[in-house]
């Protein structure tokens, strides 16, 4: 069911599940009770493109070869997923865990593999398709949930998936945030941050594009259901992009690698990875385009910013950046427990942090939220405002942060030698990691790594080793 041998893992490398993705997810948003969790909890609408890189590292570990991996991630997402419920705007509950709510994002994604296939001209057969289907059935199972959340045929399958999409599918708040501001506000992603006016560009083209042909695949009883609109010709262009697009399948083995793709998303110029010194070469005259795209297009945005100065030797970052930059992880406009957890679930996931140390962290996390509110939100709503934070930034260094920084050295600190060596600290950071220690023999001390960790948590100056990690897109 799982492995190189698998049906599932020919898409893995295929162009083509780039788009399944997307239109799956939408899909996915439709529903009453994911989509009010998705606005509650995700960072999507702030960090898509971190999203996007977990979202597939999961996959990859769920169905890779390794049996232990696999259910080391089972376990992690269902921790993850039962910290996840509450209730919509129209009061109506919520759970991440319910396993009918899980039950049709493993059919979203199952559907949409077929449906990539059908619409660009390669139609799995009926073979390959129930192969297929009883993968993902298989990865419901390996997450725990009883059989029969899922039909057990394929046949009964199609029955539930049209009962779905014409009776319980919704056109939710976070449906409408998807296609209407994400594609049309997509962030840079690492790669091309610090060149807006060559994203600016690009986005101003293919943001439309992606919009137009994911509302154009959603199956029409939903479209007319959810009021979406009926652009002229997109059912054209969506053909035509998914024909496009499969005929990636001629090019020769190993052009076209996800992961390589990914990771060079996410590289930095300083990195030490052989890719680097291109990177840095391109980046080079992507901004020459961009000042040569500004003489030439009206695109709203500012020149494209210099290299910011060293760590700790320029000033910080205001305190309306940082707050949008760092604290406010789901882009709602407020800082509220949402964010505090979004930032535990990312360092958790960035440690592949078991229990007891991930609830420790959500625990700590915990402690720091409830001392936030007790200092900064003055009009007791329950959440704290940009301006309430701005008011009183220095309250946010209190004892819970440094519980946070302690429970994030000791997971560090392997060898429990109560110093960070230069491998561990790499550990750490081992996603867009920019600052490294000098030299094998030097430590990093517990006292300087808690300074450290609240100067930047407090918003007292930039860090080129946390901003990758919490602050980038």
């Amino acid at each position: 069911m799982f492995g190189p041998n698998s049906q599932f893992h020919r898409f893995f490398n295929d162009p083509r599940w780039a788009l399944a993705m997307v239109r799956a997810t939408v899909l996915e948003a439709a529903h009453p009770q994911i989509g009010a969790a998705l606005i509650d909890n995700s960072t999507f609408v702030a960090h898509p493109w971190r999203r996007l890189r977990n979202t597939f590292l999961s996959m990859q570990r769920m169905f890779g070869a390794d049996d232990d991996v696999r259910q080391r991630e089972a376990a992690r997402l269902n921790r993850l997923h039962a910290r996840l419920n509450g209730s919509d705007a129209r009061n109506r509950p919520y759970d991440a865990m319910d396993p009918h709510v899980r039950a049709w994002v493993v059919a979203t994604l199952f559907e949409s593999a077929v449906t990539m296939c059908r619409l660009s001209g390669q139609p799995l057969e009926q073979s390959a398709m129930e192969e297929l289907y009883a993968e993902f059935q298989a990865f419901l199972a390996v997450l725990g949930d009883q059989a029969g959340h899922l039909p057990p045929t394929l046949q009964e399958f199609w029955q539930y998936y049209d009962h779905m999409v014409q009776s319980e599918l919704e056109n939710t708040q976070a449906l409408s945030i998807i296609l209407y501001k994400l594609f049309d506000h997509l962030p840079a992603p690492p790669l091309l941050d610090g060149l807006p006016t060559v994203w600016a560009a690009g986005r101003a083209l293919a943001g439309p594009v992606i919009g137009t042909i994911t509302v154009a695949s959603l199956p029409e009883p939903f479209r007319r259901r959810a009021g979406l609109p009926e652009i002229p010709g997109a059912q054209t262009l969506m053909q035509s992009v998914y024909v496009a697009t499969g005929l990636a399948r001629f090019l020769p083995d190993g052009w076209i690698q996800a992961e390589s793709l990914t990771s060079l998303l996410y590289l930095s110029p300083d990195s030490d990875d052989p890719r680097a010194a291109t990177i840095t070469a391109l980046r080079g005259r992507m901004k020459r385009a961009g000042a040569l795209l500004r003489l030439v297009t009206p695109f709203p945005v500012g020149p494209d910013p210099e290299p910011g100065p060293a760590e700790g030797t320029g000033p910080r970052r205001s305190a309306e950046e940082f707050f949008d930059a760092v604290l406010d992880q789901t882009g709602n406009g407020y800082l509220d427990w949402p964010d505090l957890a979004a930032m535990a679930r990312e360092l958790s996931s960035r440690l592949d942090m078991d229990e007891p140390e991930e609830t420790r962290l959500y625990h700590a996390y915990a402690e720091w939220w409830r001392e936030l509110q007790s200092a900064l939100d003055t009009d007791g709503d329950g959440r704290i405002s940009k301006e309430e934070y701005a008011a009183a930034v220095p309250s946010l260094a209190g004892p819970a942060l440094i519980r946070v920084a302690e429970v994030l050295f000791e997971v560090t600190d392997a060898d429990g030698n109560q110093f960070i060596d230069a491998d561990e600290y790499r550990a750490l950071f081992r996603t867009g990691f920019r600052r490294t220690v000098a030299g094998t023999d030097e430590r990093y001390s517990r006292s300087a790594f808690v300074k450290d960790f609240l100067s930047f948590m407090s918003g007292r100056r930039r860090s080129s080793a946390y901003d990758p990690l919490l602050a980038e897109a």
